[in-house]
């Protein structure tokens, strides 16, 4: 017998939907913000849906499946967090269009220098602060070419950008990448790069990609974008090398740690824009939507073959 803890915000006709994949006593909702399992819920949850603390999952001894509604999941990868055997999937396919948007906003308004401009105006300053950036024929390198990468590199092409993509397996394509490329070229490509977007997920081998020598590889005035996971940036260094002139602007939605402690440079620094990671969660409506329609494909696959 399953029994599903249905942690994710549903409207009704979702509900309806994962109501029908068990009967009603294999399944409680527990609608987020709004209700919490308790420890006997989770001791006797065999699939989970949405992203429980990871200290609750010590009690999941019966766990099969853990669906989050993030598409990052490295907090519950981590050896020992999941019971053997217990499969972990992610929501990957539902922020791309909000994380892309954000991060394309965040490129546009930098290239532009908006926020510098803010800042004048707050103090009824009327300056004009000196060239400005343009996509049109520049080098748009997407590090990480899932669906936040891909879908990016759709926006940037759509003003006259071209684009490269950087990816484990090189001789898989993505929508919007016009040349893909391995990990192992990284270096060289940094030198050519006009803006620098980073779309990856976390964990060892991410883990401050972008330290000092590579940010440094990158051109005097280029860009760099993270919205990936801020442990992928050394932003210590960044700061250092920011207080230098080195690099036109950065901007970034993930920080390690998050926020960045207040006495910490990037703060200050009049070319990094920096957001409370907004680009993903539910800022646009669509996206609880989407997120449900993938979970539920995914745990009617997963039933059908545990069946």
């Amino acid at each position: 017998m399953e029994m599903i803890l249905n942690m994710l915000t549903l409207d009704e006709a979702e509900r309806e939907a994962f109501s029908r994949l068990v009967s009603p006593e294999e399944q409680r909702f527990f609608p987020e913000g709004k209700a919490s399992p308790d420890k006997e819920d989770y001791e006797r949850a065999t699939i989970i849906l949405g992203n429980p603390p990871t200290a609750a999952l010590k009690d999941c001894r019966r766990l099969k499946l853990l669906h989050a509604r993030s598409a990052g999941v490295d907090q519950y990868s981590a050896p020992g967090v999941l019971p053997d055997g217990a499969v972990l999937l992610s929501a990957s396919g539902a922020y791309g269009h909000s994380v892309s948007e954000h991060m394309f906003a965040m490129l546009l308004g930098c290239m532009k220098r908006l926020p510098s401009y803010r800042d004048q105006q707050r103090t009824g300053c009327w300056n004009d602060l000196g060239p400005a950036k343009t996509l049109k024929d520049a080098l748009v390198l997407c590090v990480g070419t899932g669906d936040l990468g891909s879908s990016f590199a759709k926006q940037c092409k759509a003003l006259g950008a071209r684009t490269a993509g950087v990816r484990r397996d090189a001789g898989k394509p993505a929508e919007g990448i016009d040349e893909m490329f391995s990990f192992d070229q990284l270096d060289n490509l940094l030198s050519r790069a006009d803006v620098v977007a980073l779309m990856l997920p976390g964990g060892a081998a991410t883990n401050k990609l972008m330290g000092r020598e590579r940010i440094m590889k990158m051109k005097n005035d280029a860009i760099l974008l993270n919205g990936g996971r801020g442990s992928i940036i050394d932003n210590d260094a960044l700061a250092e090398i920011m207080d230098t002139g080195h690099l036109w602007g950065t901007c970034l939605d993930v920080t390690a740690p998050e926020p960045l402690p207040p006495e910490h440079p990037l703060w200050k620094q009049p070319r990094a824009v920096i957001t409370p990671h907004v680009a993903g969660a539910y800022h646009l409506e669509e996206t609880p939507h989407l997120i449900a329609e993938i979970v539920l494909r995914h745990v009617r696959d997963f039933l059908r073959k545990t069946e």
